[in-house]
């Protein structure tokens, strides 16, 4: 079996176990498509595979970084198509998990990166939700968040000297691999109920040790910043804020990022999706091999 597995869903779901089941069952290595996991350090709060729930299946893009270090789109875009060359001459399946919709765009499809273009115009008397609404009059498409304001510069610039909108250079929906895309899901209560209780079991664990040493080294790059779990118990490491308001903001935070991922799949990628029998997840594991089994015959 030489196609690609996309593993894709929101957090809390089993995208980790299913990663595993089916690297033992099609001789797969797992490629990591989590965004916040390339960098060392930042485990419990970015639900990182253990050493003992990889059961010695090759892992590929974890712990790639330090934190002090940048690491873009472009970057992942490249290395995971090492892996993913790699892998497959190795005859073996390459299974991409996580929930980072923009990186697995990036990695499976066609899109481009255009060089960085002369910053022209820096925009330093617009605000950022100016600039953002400047932006957005030239490129009603674009994907760039409000606050990442280097982007929306460069996107602005980018359509001064070209007269073309950033996002059309970007991404196209051309497919360059092979690939089959599986997504977990369940009901939106059940989901609420997993990620809730996954908070608490994060904190039994560690989080707060966690946290509070990246807290204390003062560093404050993007790989801190981008995951839910550290800067939301920021204010009770500064005694301004409870711990039961922290915990409770990592706990909407990420109900909200749930609910922005489903969206993201459903309108950028062909997924199949599967609910998910938590009393008894070999079922969803069948299901799912059963499907994969008659795509590949197909």
């Amino acid at each position: 079996m030489n196609r690609i597995i996309v593993i894709v869903g929101p957090t809390a779901v089993g995208k980790t176990k299913l990663s595993i089941e089916l690297a033992k069952k099609y001789n797969g290595e797992v490629i990591n498509a989590d965004s916040t996991q390339i960098f060392k350090g930042l485990d419990i709060a970015t639900a990182k595979v253990t050493e003992e729930e990889k059961q010695n299946i090759p892992h590929h893009l974890l712990d790639i970084r330090e934190v002090t270090e940048n690491y873009t789109v472009y970057d992942y875009q490249k290395d995971g198509r090492k892996c993913i060359e790699t892998i497959l001459e190795n005859n073996k399946t390459p299974i991409i998990v996580g929930g980072t919709g923009l990186y697995l765009k990036a990695l499976l499809y066609d899109y481009k990166f255009e060089e960085e273009v002369p910053i022209i115009n820096s925009y330093d008397n617009y605000t950022n939700e100016e600039l953002y609404n400047k932006l957005l009059t030239v490129d009603p498409n674009t994907e760039i968040h409000v606050n990442n304001r280097k982007r929306v510069v460069r996107a602005l610039n980018y359509y001064e000297q070209t007269k073309e909108p950033l996002s059309t250079k970007e991404k196209t929906d051309k497919e360059l691999y092979d690939a089959i895309y599986i997504g977990l899901t369940t009901d939106r209560e059940k989901l609420y109920e997993r990620i809730n209780l996954r908070v608490d079991i994060m904190v039994e664990n560690g989080l707060l040790d966690e946290a509070k040493k990246i807290f204390d080294s003062n560093i404050s790059t993007k790989a801190i910043l981008t995951p839910i779990g550290y800067k939301e118990l920021f204010p009770y490491f500064e005694n301004k804020e409870t711990l039961e308001f922290c915990l409770g903001r990592i706990k909407q935070n990420s109900r909200r990022y749930a609910k922005r991922q489903y969206t993201w799949f459903n309108n950028q990628m062909d997924v199949q999706w599967f609910n998910v029998d938590f009393n008894s997840f070999d079922n969803t594991i069948k299901e799912i091999t059963d499907y994969i089994d008659k795509m590949n015959k197909a």
